[in-house]
């Protein structure tokens, strides 16, 4: 298939795990593909894995003068976008009683602020008729001990999904969101927890998923790839879960 011959597509957080895989999916069915991540010697590792059209750019996803300076970049390149994933995040944890404000402040800047004004700096490089689709998490449906602000922050992310849409509708652009489940992604590595908690926590996670398995990211890239293309296109607003089970059965 080439559904994204001769487009071009943005992949923040593109760098590894779901990200690098949309990329790779993206780049697979014929579309240039701007990725961004805060380490460059990663990015360019990716880009090479990504191959032929890969633009790599530094970029940090809750700052917003990395955000305008992003849509700058990509418009003195002369590149407009038809599709842009808006991938970047983090998934941090803390129990309700240990919560500071300083933690609530980080997730919610990279999670929902960054995003808003990412996406705010690519309006004007985004094609009438563009997609975007947005990273959330099950953990905005599912009442997750220890989740509490990382869950709030992809809710926001589905929220917005709807409030821009309404709003873009006169361009045509639709917004709608991809919401995995378990994914084995170094976003699991990243928890800071040794390896047998980490095991012990895998465990638990996968026992609770009616397919028995953890997803991949190329399963989500491939949601991801819908969401973009024309074939979607009497989708707009949605949340589309993909889970194994694990929040519907």
């Amino acid at each position: 298939m080439n559904r994204f011959n001769q487009k071009t597509v943005l992949v923040t957080g593109g760098s590894s795990g779901i990200g690098l895989a949309a990329a790779q999916a993206y780049a697979a069915e014929g579309a240039r593909v701007v990725i961004t991540g805060r380490d460059q010697a990663t990015l360019d590792q990716a880009a090479s894995a990504i191959g032929g059209n890969a633009v790599a750019l530094r970029n940090d996803a809750g700052d917003t003068a990395s955000a305008r300076a992003l849509g700058a970049e990509l418009s003195s390149r002369g590149m407009r976008l038809d599709a842009a994933f808006i991938n970047a995040g983090a998934a941090k944890f803390s129990s309700f009683a240990d919560t500071t404000e300083a933690f609530f402040d980080d997730l919610f800047t990279t999670n929902l602020k960054g995003a808003y004004f990412q996406l705010q700096a690519l309006l004007p490089v985004l094609n009438d008729g563009a997609s975007i689709v947005l990273n959330g998490s099950i953990n905005a449906r599912i009442g997750m001990p220890n989740t509490s602000v990382y869950a709030a922050s992809k809710a926001a992310l589905i929220s917005l999904a709807k409030t821009l849409s309404a709003e873009l509708l006169p361009r045509g652009i639709r917004v709608n969101v991809v919401s995995p489940g378990p994914v084995t992604t170094p976003l699991y590595g990243k928890l800071g927890l040794d390896d047998a908690a980490l095991k012990a926590t895998a465990a638990q996670i996968q026992s609770q998923i009616p397919l028995g398995r953890f997803g991949t990211p190329e399963e989500i890239a491939a949601t991801v790839l819908h969401l973009s293309s024309p074939e979607s296109g009497f989708i707009v607003g949605t949340e589309i879960v993909a889970d194994g089970g694990m929040s519907q059965l």
